[in-house]
């Protein structure tokens, strides 16, 4: 939230509001602005991604702060286009008025209107309660060995954290095992004590294929006291067990669930939701239960990673640009 309040918004009608400056938000305005529509991105500065020193998997932008993506495609959209315009914002509240437009209403009661709206609002991960796990997310444990974990590559050992993993299949859970010895001779699966994690980790066993499986691959069923950094240079993680015992992995891989940012503006919308707690759309242009309400990014899949929300944001955009021009060519009629 602000940390002062700001002049009140002109009464100004937008095209489209876009509540989110991630890459879903950014690709859905980078779209917009080719059609000659109006575009208010609300940020509100807060990404899933603040945790990690680099990004992967974005042609062009590989081994790359996140930071500098989304600073670099805001310099191009404002140096470029003059129907974009951005506003760091945090938005409590979105509703579609009678008339059919959108009001965004932000902290400091503020509001702004809208033909459509865009809702790119990202996710947040519900870390393990695991001292000092916070402080290793994004630099020595990783939620995803594409985007993070090559630059680990050739590691004698190496973890994965079974306990509150957004993994509810063993085939997942077995090729995320796979995947990180790839990049390590050896793996540690860590079920953090939970002795329903350890059916999953038997299954690993049982459904790995991996050759000489039982001499690279241990299962350690005792519960984790603590995780730190071993420097700040490297991505080395020291986990100490609760006998104390302490272990030193390269790296960690966990899948720790997600809750939706912005809850209070989707229960307020009572918008449908997916199988796996996401905006449910509909494709390919990403329209909401909600005419005329899109969805992009994190909160809208189940597959959360940065190419998939440039992707989705895109089409999101496109289907804003149709419905737009089909409504403005019926009023010409």
């Amino acid at each position: 939230m602000p940390s002062s309040p700001s002049a009140p918004p002109s009464p100004k009608i937008y095209d489209v509001l876009i509540i989110g400056g991630g890459p879903a938000g950014l690709s859905v305005a980078t779209t917009i602005v080719r059609q000659l529509l109006t575009a208010l991105v609300l940020h509100s500065h807060v990404y899933r991604t603040a945790h990690a020193e680099h990004m992967h998997g974005v042609p062009g932008f590989d081994h790359v702060d996140p930071g500098v993506f989304r600073t670099r495609a805001k310099g191009d959209l404002l140096a470029r286009y003059d129907s974009v315009a951005f506003k760091r914002a945090w938005i409590g509240k979105v509703e579609k008025l009678p008339d059919g437009l959108f009001q965004a209403t932000d902290g400091w009661e503020n509001t702004y209107l809208g033909r459509k709206v865009v809702l790119a609002t990202g996710v947040e991960d519900v870390l393990p309660d695991i001292e000092g796990f916070a402080e290793c997310w994004g630099r020595g444990i990783f939620h995803c060995l594409f985007c993070h974990g090559y630059e680990e590559r050739g590691a004698e050992s190496a973890g994965l954290l079974t306990q509150g993993a957004a993994i509810n299949k063993a085939e997942m859970l077995t090729h995320i095992a796979h995947m990180t010895l790839q990049l390590s001779k050896k793996l540690t699966v860590y079920t953090n004590g939970t002795s329903s994690d350890d059916d999953k980790a038997n299954e690993i066993w049982t459904n790995s294929g991996i050759p000489d499986f039982e001499q690279r691959v241990t299962v350690d069923k005792r519960k984790i006291k603590e995780v730190k950094l071993v420097s700040l240079d490297t991505s080395d993680v020291l986990v100490t067990l609760e006998d104390g015992t302490e272990v030193r992995e390269k790296f960690i891989a966990a899948a720790p669930p997600v809750r939706l940012n912005a809850a209070e503006i989707l229960d307020a919308l009572n918008l449908e939701m997916g199988e796996a707690g996401q905006i449910k759309t509909y494709p390919p242009f990403n329209e909401t239960s909600v005419h005329g309400l899109f969805a992009a990014g994190d909160a809208a899949g189940d597959v959360r990673i940065i190419p998939n929300a440039i992707y989705g944001g895109s089409m999101a955009g496109g289907g804003v640009v149709m419905q737009l021009l089909a409504e403005k060519a019926k009023q010409k009629k």
